[in-house]
């Protein structure tokens, strides 16, 4: 008698135990304050959310603020919230300053220092925006912006001036008109569904609108754009990855900076994505004093290979305002690129790109290999610094 094949809805679960030998390379993520707060609610994305820090009172319960801390967190709250989930909060060294998680969340007063060069809206994204919550500056593809909400508030966020602003919300019509104009325009087959976080909606809601997308003739592959994985990892439950999996395929980008942000929790929801048939992948952003460092990055990387997250993009700091104190210069980023290539596997190597500012769009930028190029004779310099030539037929 002939098998049936499984429907999609009927796919067993993989084994959730780590290959041996990984499992060590991501150990729990601490629970600081709360260490007497039960599994059921610590493991609870609701309660994560609604048990954000957003006052100085609550964040001196978990670290020792500097004075420039918390003269910091009353300054920058009329322009850009604090909020912060007990899970990130816990990753923080509650003494030192320069922890990589710390400066990612916590305000400083670098960030009311606006520079010359900063600007409201640093990619252009409103100037290419045909309907509300629509950015359509490339040619087959648009960036879906369904919500204000994140979990974090990272503090380099290129959104600012839209991410935590309830005036910003995605109200149910906007969302609703941008998949109408999605509909409308058949070169589109990619979309980038973005916020804010999306992940920050129900399940049913992104249900809706991956459903609608899925039913567009034209509309191939959608990419959720998420740092839930980062930092609030128990948003990745069994119900949400059953529900993506009838919208395959599906392409997660999700937003690791530092080796400290790949605990046992984040391992865990890139296995239950990556084995519901999501594509994964990372968009670090280059932070001085975060991850400027060659090293970081390649242990970074190495990570999230075993994560099944292929680093994808490092992204040159955005020029967002009040951010300045976290750019480093683009050689830093080609200096990384090159410590990478050659010494570490093509997988581990992503792409270092400059958003260019007002919409100039994702612009390469990556180490000079080429030495000389004299009519069909190429000369080329490997990561060793040795020389090769090449000669076109």
């Amino acid at each position: 008698m002939a098998t049936l094949p499984m429907m999609q809805d009927e796919i067993p679960a993989a084994d959730p135990r780590p290959a041996a030998g990984i499992t060590g390379r991501f150990p729990p993520g601490p629970r600081s304050v709360w260490a007497s707060v039960p599994d059921s609610q610590w493991n609870d994305w609701h309660w994560q959310q609604r048990e954000r820090i957003t006052r100085v009172d609550q964040l001196e319960k978990v670290i020792r603020l500097t004075d420039d801390e918390r003269q910091a967190a009353v300054e920058t709250e009329k322009d850009f919230h604090m909020g912060i989930t007990p899970y990130y909060a816990a990753l923080m060294d509650p003494d030192d300053p320069r922890c990589p998680v710390r400066l990612q969340s916590v305000p400083t007063m670098g960030e009311t220092i606006v520079a010359a060069a900063d600007l409201e809206d640093p990619l252009g994204e409103d100037r290419d925006m045909p309907v509300p919550g629509i950015t359509h500056r490339y040619p087959d593809r648009v960036l879906f912006y369904v919500t204000h909400n994140c979990p974090v508030y990272c503090r380099h966020c290129t959104r600012k001036r839209k991410v935590a602003d309830p005036s910003s919300a995605a109200a149910r019509k906007q969302v609703e008109d941008g998949l109408d104009y999605i509909a409308l325009h058949p070169e589109i087959r990619d979309v980038v569904i973005s916020g804010g976080d999306p992940l920050s909606l129900s399940d049913d809601r992104l249900d809706h609108i991956l459903g609608r997308l899925r039913a567009i003739p034209h509309v191939e592959i959608f990419r959720l754009g998420t740092r839930n994985l980062v930092t609030l990892p128990q948003r990745v439950t069994d119900d949400f990855v059953h529900m993506l999996r009838r919208h395959q395929p599906v392409y997660v980008n999700t937003h690791f900076n530092h080796p400290k942000e790949c605990t046992a929790e984040a391992f865990e929801a890139a296995r239950r994505l990556a084995d519901a048939g999501c594509s994964l992948g990372n968009q670090m952003v280059l932070l001085k004093g975060v991850n400027d460092d060659p090293r970081t990055v390649m242990e970074l990387n190495h990570k999230l290979l075993l994560m099944r997250i292929r680093p994808y993009y490092i992204y040159q700091c955005d020029l967002a305002k009040g951010i300045s104190h976290f750019r480093t210069t683009v050689e830093a980023g080609r200096r990384i690129i090159r410590s990478l290539r050659g010494f570490t596997s093509g997988l581990a190597v992503p792409h270092f790109v400059v958003d260019a500012p007002d919409g100039g769009g994702k612009i390469p930028v990556n180490p000079d290999y080429v030495i000389r190029h004299e009519g069909k004779k190429w000369v080329f310099r490997n990561f060793q610094g040795k020389d090769y030539t090449y000669f076109e037929p």
